[in-house]
């Protein structure tokens, strides 16, 4: 009587996890919760002897919603962001859980409708290391996240970024 107790749930559990979904092989990557890149968007390098700079936007266009830049070996960084008008007065940068928010300075963007925030970092800032590392940053605000990540191959002018600004 005591095997019967116990052999009927046992059956049904058995039955009811066959019914359960499975985890196609495709998509077994895809819960690491990394961004995946926007065609036509990537991270470009530019670097001279005064000043190095890593911008996210489309070649050869206007398009870049983030740049960030430096004096080769300085360990600060300059980040530049375009936004609305009515956007708080804060650059808010997220990579793999990292976060940082800085104190930015506002000023009719010349070249987009809105205003362009600039604000002081350093290289060493967490999320700036977590960025170097996993190859995209996210800008953030009460409304929105935009993922900003690397094609591939990208990695490589990161970090070139990184060690030109020290």
């Amino acid at each position: 009587m005591r095997l019967t107790v116990w052999t009927a749930p046992a059956l049904a559990a058995l039955a009811l996890a066959g019914c359960a979904p499975t985890l196609k092989s495709e998509f077994a990557g895809a819960s690491s919760g990394a961004p995946i890149p926007v065609a036509g968007y990537d991270w470009h390098l530019n670097e001279d002897a005064e000043e190095a700079s890593l911008s996210y936007g489309m070649a050869e266009t206007d398009d870049v919603p983030l740049d960030l830049s430096c004096r080769p070996g300085s360990g600060a960084l300059q980040i530049l962001q375009t936004v609305a008008e009515d956007h708080p007065k804060v650059i808010a940068l997220e990579s793999g859980g990292d976060t940082e928010t800085y104190p930015a300075k506002a000023e009719p963007s010349a070249m987009h409708d809105g205003v362009d925030l600039t604000a002081v970092a350093r290289t060493t800032d967490p999320v700036f290391l977590r960025f170097r590392k996993l190859g995209w940053l996210a800008t953030y605000g009460l409304d929105y996240r935009t993922p900003l990540v690397a094609q591939q191959g990208s990695d490589k002018q990161i970090d070139r970024f990184f060690i030109l600004c020290g």
